[in-house]
């Protein structure tokens, strides 16, 4: 029980994390990425190359789909431990997909120098989407991995020839 409640916990902190970034006032938030792209620009001078295209703007909507897409993972991760069927938690996951972006933006509209912005909403909505879709491959990979195993273990044939 413990452990499937650790996952809840978890997508509920990590929601509390994201919308307290949508609370941080633009000045503030803009230093932070400005202070994350001066890094990325270093790094990318270091190895002798450079990036004049890459911007403040572009870091910022990088950070957002990066932050969803952990959000995704979680999400699949919490929802596989409702004890609910599998229709409802698809339901329910699917509803977050959308909520939790909305209120995101939402949120900002009451933050000073901050607007919400649809676009944003639908860029969040596709890192939760992505999130979710790399943990599923994740998990039939692992899966397929652990069917492959256990038919060599036991002799099985791993592919059907016809002769």
């Amino acid at each position: 029980m413990k452990k499937k409640m650790i996952w809840h916990v978890l997508l509920f902190a990590y929601i509390i994390f994201i919308f307290s970034n949508s609370l941080t006032p633009a000045d503030e938030s803009s230093a932070e990425s400005g202070f994350v792209l001066r890094l990325v620009h270093q790094a990318i001078n270091a190895v002798g190359l450079s990036a004049p295209w890459l911007t403040e703007h572009i870091i910022r909507k990088c950070a957002h789909f990066g932050e969803y897409t952990v959000l995704g993972i979680l999400l699949f991760k919490s929802m596989r431990n409702l004890d609910l069927g599998a229709a409802v938690r698809r339901q329910i996951h699917m509803l977050f997909i959308f909520f939790i972006p909305f209120v995101d933006e939402t949120l900002q509209l009451f933050t000073e120098g901050r607007s919400g912005q649809i676009s944003d909403v639908w860029l969040d909505m596709s890192g939760v989407i992505t999130g979710t879709i790399l943990y599923l491959c994740m998990c039939l990979l692992v899966t397929g991995k652990a069917e492959r195993g256990r038919k060599e273990k036991n002799g099985e044939k791993l592919w059907k020839t016809k002769i």
